[in-house]
Parts: structure tokens; sequence; C-alpha cells
């Protein structure tokens, strides 16, 4: 099914906009903070880690993207397993096309919640003001409804690599609506 409606939302928190992503799950706990801390288990829907977490900072390598994807260095700010993480990277990512423009530092924040048997996720990226931050939406945006589309699909034991990147590419501008 196709949608042009971004399922985020943009929110202030901790003085800061963020585009935020809510998923439910009909799995414990303890399940999907496995699914989004363990690198095996990551690496079935988006990636793999290694380091230790201990030294205050970890390489992310996104896998579900091919084989030439580059590590990235992440700061570990904030560690509480099994309900919250934050994450920064220590260096940023341009959004032209040629590389060429300004530098975005990646923060994201993992926190889950359990109750009545369900597991809730609430994943939010902090996303600058202005142009940047509208063009950086539109790309991550539908990304991150992706990639945790195909948590969802691997927590519950379905093959994540059925779910089509193509269609979520139409999410870009309401993306960006909501950062405009």
């Amino acid at each position: 099914m196709s949608t042009t409606t971004p399922f985020g939302h943009r929110e202030t928190r901790d003085g800061a906009e963020q585009i935020v992503f809510t998923r439910l799950f009909a799995a414990p706990l303890d399940d999907v903070w496995a699914a989004c801390t363990e690198p095996q288990r990551m690496q079935r829907w988006i990636g793999t880690w290694s380091g230790d977490p201990a030294s205050g900072e970890v390489s992310f390598r996104m896998t579900a993207e091919g084989d030439d994807v580059p590590e990235e260095v992440y700061l570990v700010e904030a560690c509480e397993p099994p309900h919250r993480f934050v994450v920064r990277s220590r260096e940023g990512a341009s959004f032209s096309p040629d590389g060429s423009g300004p530098r975005v530092t990646w923060q994201h924040t993992l926190e889950l919640s359990e109750a009545d048997g369900l597991t809730t996720l609430t994943f939010t990226q902090v996303i600058p003001d202005g142009p940047v931050g509208a063009d950086m939406v539109g790309s991550v945006g539908p990304g991150w409804d992706y990639y945790l589309d195909r948590l969802v699909a691997a927590v519950g034991g379905a093959d994540p690599a059925r779910i089509l990147w193509e269609p979520y590419l139409e999410r870009s501008e309401g993306y960006r609506d909501l950062f405009s």
C-alpha cells in the first residue's frame, strides 16, 4: 500500500525540532530492545555496529543499503536498557548531491515502553532549522519510515527484504512540508 502521507510528525523536544516516529509491537519490551541493539538482530533490518558502548562510542554501518556504505562513529550519550538510548554522530553528513553542502550531525533517541502486552517504540531525530533541515527531512523521514517498517517485519517474524524502498520516496515532499 502506497501513501504520500508521512508517518512521522514534527515535535519540539528538549528545545530542538525533531521528527518523531512511533511503532507498536505485539512483542515483549526485551525482544524489541534486543532487535534494536544487538548487532546480529539489527543486521536483519538496518545494519550492524561494532565497538564497546561502555567506551562512549561505537561504529555503525547500514548494511541494508549495500556493501559500499561506510561506517559512521556514533557517540553513546545515554544507554538505559531496555528503555532508552541516545546517540549522536561524531561527524556530520552532507545532504547536497556532491557532498559540498553544510554538514549536519545526526542525533537519535530511541525510547521503549510496554503496557498490556504491547511495546511502543518512539524514535526521534533532531532536524536543523531552515532549508538544510527541510532538505534533510525529505530524505531521512521516508528513510526512517522504511527502516522502522523493516524492524516491525523483523520482530514479527516476516522477511524485511520484502519491504521495497521506492514507495517510501513518495513521502519526501510531505516530510519537507512539515519543516518548511
